[in-house]
């Protein structure tokens, strides 16, 4: 099963479902993140608690959603905190489409990146 993970920015939330869904579920589930505006750059906090935790970042980046254009994910999973005002990235295409309502852990600091990694493993 192929899933992508998108918020807007592509540098904290959908990366770190990535790399949580790669290294509970591979192979059975390919996860890749995007972005509708994404950053260009993972944000230093979220590889810095990967690491922490023994997830392989080597792979990780921060990409636009139209890199996966002929990559057709069964799932897609948007990211986004509309309680917080975000505008949520809405995918146009042929997939399951799942939204988790979650804070983005680089705004609150290092501590909210331990409660969203629980939430993702859940």
């Amino acid at each position: 099963m192929k899933i992508l993970l998108i918020c807007t920015h592509n540098a904290c939330r959908s990366i770190i479902g990535e790399a949580v869904f790669n290294k509970i579920a591979f192979p059975r589930i390919k996860a890749r993140s995007a972005g509708s505006s994404p950053r260009g750059t993972v944000h230093p906090l979220t590889i810095k608690h990967l690491m922490r935790h023994g997830y392989d970042t080597s792979k990780l980046s921060s990409k636009s959603w139209d890199d996966f254009a002929d990559w057709q994910p069964d799932v897609v999973i948007t990211l986004c905190d509309q309680a917080a005002g975000e505008t949520c990235p809405v995918y146009f295409g042929k997939s399951l489409k799942i939204h988790w309502g979650l804070p983005d852990p680089s705004r609150e600091g290092e501590n909210e990146f331990e409660n969203f990694d629980r939430t993702i493993e859940t």
